[in-house]
């Protein structure tokens, strides 16, 4: 793969056109924008209003409002002016699914309207038929014949135009040539983007969508390979993991999306989706871009001139390298098999979580609850406990304290290691515990006989390198000579990790640099808190950490936060959740709402919520509609849909195995229905 235009070993921002919305502009160097949608009726203009005007005074910089109908489009020049009567400008966007004639008549209402090129202008019907080339030309022609008179009226109206397309919801006739994969995606953008070219019109954006984390990172790194490639203008982004839920889970799912992408200099607008009053959207997603919107900001406190210069050179767009993985499907890195006593780590095995000991060893009675609190104590059932455990250890004194505390916890042992800085404790804690991390700070050199005395010792060691202000190559390049030292050895027993602020790039120069060494060493993902607040902790740890694990890049995954214990070990699970390397509790893919949703989705999704949540593992899609086509629930197990008013349809998969069926008694068949498939256990 050459010339791979993103950057993926340091932040470097994609240089996009600048579209207008109205008062504001975003691409370019302008700061990443944060939206937000209404789940009012639209037709209900009083309470669009009110939201509308709630998520302004959240900060909200673009709100979107759904437009089903050319009734609905109607309101929404009510909606506007009644919004510019109170002073409130904010840029409207139009999302139009099916009807051309809704798109024509709210474009001369809002700032943006977003169209979808799975179902704009046609019936998608899910047929699984296939296309012969002509049958194919055809279809697209009509497309094309449908679309032209909204880009005519767009162009004469000054709006800009989202070509937002749906994992779940692409055409029959892409479907039929691309299945429902990021290829798919990518293509049925593309086509209405050529069209738009060809009229001349130019004020255009992207999104690629997908409820799967890993999907829809893949589909917007394909987009940037060949939109970049094929058309006139590098165009914005709008970043957004669809139905990413509500709760902890949500804001973990869409900081890891969304996040993955801009730390590689994509995305200039983004929407975190949440089950949520959508003001909530608002603080996650500023949350979201504050890092990169700072970063912006030094560079114009620097002063235009040194903004231009920026600016000129990434317009000549760089090769930028290969990263250590695919890209665009994902593979997980090819991982030795290690063993801490009879705990397998890495190869096949799924990844671990290990926490840290926040009780010192010295103090005895915290220490030792700790550990009974953590593993001896905790029921597996209904709590989630880590695998791992690390014990800082700074004495000899410690070591001892360390040996009589762990024989009164036997089953447990093989489950606790020791971190040290002093690598001459190593060789006393053989016996003790069946792995150590030796940390290694920057400056530091080990000497090649401290190393070699490591070798022949009877237990599992890991080498972190403390990564602080050295370039991000530089504990890639340590670590590498340390295992190409152990290697030829002939010691296989060893992981490495780093720990840095910086984790993504420094695990892909690592990865990188293993890869070229042939060294196969499982990787320890570690993330330390340094943040205080507690949502930015979240967002940090998603993206730090996600992002690696979507790339394949990842053994055991290391959380230190000052989060209460059960929420931290909670925050890797949910981390290894998202990024669909391990299951261990149900996910609920569910939708924020909008004016299609005709039952209180908040309700309705904690309800199920609190009757499946002990069923570890399944896939459970909570829609308010089908607009998005049964595709969007090709990634659910069971699906509980909106079909209208107190109207519930139900889906295995992406067939709808129950339709219309009375909201009342929607749940309980929601239950059969996974009984009858053999899903159901019953809680402990």
């Amino acid at each position: 793969m050459h010339d791979f235009p993103i950057a993926m070993f340091e932040y470097n921002r994609r240089l996009t056109r600048e579209v207008v919305f109205g008062p504001l502009s975003l691409g370019g160097f302008q700061p990443i924008r944060v939206e937000s949608m209404t789940t009012t009726h639209t037709l209900d203009t009083d309470a669009s209003v009110e939201q509308c005007r709630r998520l302004y005074e959240a900060g909200c910089e673009i709100i979107r409002l759904t437009v089903p109908t050319e009734r609905d489009a109607e309101s929404l020049r009510v909606i506007r002016d009644k919004l510019q009567r109170d002073g409130i400008a904010t840029p409207l966007v139009a999302d139009i699914h099916f009807s051309q004639k809704a798109a024509l008549k709210a474009v001369e209402a809002v700032e943006n309207v977003r169209i979808n090129p799975g179902n704009f202008a046609i019936r998608t019907k899910f047929s699984n038929e296939e296309y012969t080339d002509e049958a194919f030309r055809a279809e697209l022609e009509k497309v094309r014949s449908e679309f032209l008179p909204l880009i005519a009226k767009a162009k004469q109206y000054g709006v800009s135009m989202r070509i937002g397309t749906n994992h779940g919801s692409l055409s029959d006739r892409i479907v039929s040539r691309y299945g429902n994969t990021p290829e798919g995606m990518v293509e049925a953008a593309l086509e209405f983007a050529r069209i738009c070219e060809d009229e001349g019109y130019y004020d255009i954006l992207f999104s690629m969508k997908s409820s799967n984390v890993r999907v829809m990172i893949q589909a917007y790194r394909l987009l940037v390979m060949r939109a970049d490639r094929e058309l006139c203008h590098a165009y914005p982004l709008h970043l957004g993991v669809t139905e990413a839920g509500d709760g902890d889970d949500g804001r973990i799912k869409s900081a890891m999306g969304t996040g993955a992408l801009l730390e590689e200099g994509l995305g200039d607008t983004i929407r975190v989706s949440l089950t949520e009053d959508p003001v909530n959207e608002v603080p996650v997603g500023f949350a979201l871009v504050k890092k990169y919107n700072d970063f912006l900001k030094v560079m114009g406190e620097r002063g235009h001139e040194s903004v231009n210069r920026i600016i000129a050179s990434l317009s000549v767009r760089p090769s930028f390298d290969v990263p250590p993985f695919d890209p665009v499907s994902y593979r997980r890195r090819r991982a030795g098999r290690v063993f801490a006593g009879s705990v397998e780590i890495g190869c096949e095995s799924l990844p671990m979580v290990e926490t840290t000991a926040r009780a010192s060893v010295a103090d005895e009675p915290a220490f030792f609850g700790e550990l009974e609190r953590k593993f001896a104590a905790l029921d597996p059932e209904t709590v989630m406990r880590p695998e791992l455990m690390s014990v800082p250890v700074v004495s000899e004194e410690d070591i001892a304290l360390l040996q009589k505390g762990l024989d009164k916890l036997e089953p447990y042992r093989e489950r606790i290691g020791a971190g040290v800085r002093d690598i001459s404790l190593v060789p006393a804690l053989v016996g003790v515990v069946p792995r150590v991390r030796i940390d290694i700070t920057e400056g530091e050199r080990i000497e090649k006989d401290a190393l070699e005395a490591l070798v022949g010792l009877d237990m599992l060691i890991e080498f972190c390198f403390l990564h602080q202000k050295a370039s991000l190559s530089v504990p890639a390049d340590v670590l590498k000579r340390i295992a190409l030292l152990m290697k030829s050895g002939g010691r296989g027993q060893v992981m490495f990790s780093i720990d840095s602020s910086e984790a993504v790039y420094a695990y892909r120069y690592l990865a990188r640099s293993f890869n070229e060494a042939g060294i196969d060493s499982p990787l320890v993902i570690r993330y330390r808190q340094r943040k205080k607040d507690r949502l930015d902790s979240l967002i940090d740890c998603a993206v730090q950490c996600g992002t690696l694990f979507c790339d394949g890049i990842g053994d055991v995954i290391a959380v230190q936060t000052e989060l209460d214990e059960e929420d931290e070990v909670e925050l890797a699970f949910g981390v290894l959740q998202a990024a669909r390397v391990r299951m261990s509790k149900t996910e609920f893919i569910s939708c924020p709402g909008c004016g299609r949703t005709y039952f209180e989705l908040e309700n309705v999704t904690a309800l199920i919520k609190s009757r499946m949540s002990h069923l570890k593992g399944l896939k459970i899609g909570i829609m308010g509609c089908i607009v998005n086509g049964p595709g969007e629930m090709a990634d659910a197990d069971f699906g509980y849909v909106g079909a209208g008013r107190d109207r519930v349809s139900l889906y295995v998969g992406k067939e709808c195995v129950e339709s219309n069926i009375p909201e009342k008694e929607a749940v309980g068949k929601l239950v059969q229905l996974v009984k009858s498939y053999g899903r159901w256990v019953d809680p402990h």
